[in-house]
């Protein structure tokens, strides 16, 4: 049975990540988007109220939430403010790879203290020359009796500059392809880890990224996540888990985009009437809510599948494509509708519309996407239903 209401825990998760978005995040979002400025004490806060690493097991201290919790929480975070949301978030990211393959000496170790005090992680495995072909990376790691040995370079990783440990993905075999990556978790104390200059990026500007040098950093082989060689499946795995939550954070900034536009249409007159009732500006704006609506139920589907066991992939993937697309025309639409002041930084949505591109770009471009669809559908599985 379907079924779309929330639970009474959801809803004040919801009512938690709502108030926190509108009290903490959205009266300094403007100034950490002219300063660039990394949120410290806002990302503090958000950890002391129990909004971030929702889904570390409980049996290591966490909450041990669901997908679905996640993205409940995170589209009222990204409405307020996707730069920081980001920031919030990207652990989630490091840590879905650890746990899917992680020993429980390292999730003692590493990820049971996140739930005791506040830190950081970042997912490390896109390169200079490797974003969309994970398999092209260059990052070695090569065994020396007990340790191994790890050289390379990662490019645009989100919290490097603030994080505790690394997830880093690397070539243990050089000839085996995809087969021959390995995972580590690695301390960002060890000795030969460069971190690169802060990037100054388009939009998300108060998010930490920046590049990451690897120069003899030795790890013991009790760091590996799974085993030697599950690296790409593991790293790749854990999209299955975050793909939907970037997804709903392209809804919660596309939402925020279309609250903003009906407020500016119904008091922005022209030719003696609100512009709202023009049928020009009230259709882009039905339209808005339609695929907004239409984004938020394709996160939903995802999230449940995973949560209840199945394989999501083909379904994060279109929820991901469709959000990221959706996101950046919504936003595109707004500053149409707000005309000449769309254009200019004393309105909210020229900010919304330059933190819209990175969602066709991270975590997968929407290129990537539909090339992930296609090989389902040509192989014969996309279209099947998983209640079959």
């Amino acid at each position: 049975m379907i079924d779309f209401s929330f639970t009474d825990e959801q809803k004040a998760l919801r009512d938690l990540a709502r108030d926190f978005a509108k009290n903490e995040m959205a009266p300094k979002a403007e100034h950490h988007d002219h300063t660039g400025e990394f949120p410290t004490e806002i990302l503090k806060k958000a950890f002391d109220i129990g909004l971030m690493n929702l889904h570390i097991p409980e049996e290591y201290g966490g909450a041990g939430m669901t997908v679905m919790d996640e993205l409940i929480a995170s589209e009222e975070l990204f409405y307020a403010c996707s730069a920081m949301a980001t920031a919030i978030l990207a652990n989630n990211l490091a840590l879905a790879p650890v746990m899917l393959g992680a020993s429980d000496e390292i999730m003692k170790k590493f990820i049971q203290p996140m739930t005791e005090k506040f830190s950081m992680a970042a997912y490390a495995v896109t390169e200079p020359g490797a974003g969309s072909d994970v398999a092209g990376i260059r990052t070695t790691a090569k065994r020396v009796g007990d340790d191994y040995v790890i050289n390379g370079s990662k490019m645009w990783i989100t919290n490097a500059g603030v994080a505790d440990w690394f997830f880093v993905l690397t070539k243990t075999d050089i000839n085996a392809g995809h087969k021959g990556m390995t995972g580590f978790i690695v301390d960002a104390k060890t000795p030969g880890i460069i971190l690169g200059k802060k990037e100054k990026n388009m939009g998300q500007r108060c998010s930490d990224t920046r590049s990451v040098t690897f120069e003899d950093v030795k790890v013991h082989k009790s760091q590996i996540i799974g085993k030697e060689g599950d690296g790409f499946k593991i790293a790749m795995g854990a999209f299955d888990r975050t793909r939907p939550t970037v997804a709903i954070g392209a809804v919660g900034v596309a939402r925020a985009a279309l609250e903003h536009s009906v407020r500016y249409a119904n008091t922005r007159n022209a030719f003696g009437k609100p512009i709202s009732v023009n049928q020009g500006v009230s259709f882009i704006l039905a339209e808005m809510a339609r695929d907004i609506e239409a984004g938020r139920l394709l996160c939903w589907q995802s999230a449940w599948l995973v949560d209840n066991g199945h394989r999501n992939t083909y379904q994060a993937s279109i929820a991901k494509v469709f959000c990221a697309d959706m996101c950046m025309r919504v936003c595109t639409d707004a500053v149409q509708i707000f005309g000449g002041y769309g254009f200019n930084e004393e309105y909210p949505v020229e900010k919304l519309m330059r933190d819209a591109k990175i969602f066709q770009i991270y975590e997968g471009t929407s290129q990537i996407q539909r090339v992930i669809i296609s090989k389902f559908l040509n192989d014969g599985t996309g279209i099947e239903n998983p209640n079959n």
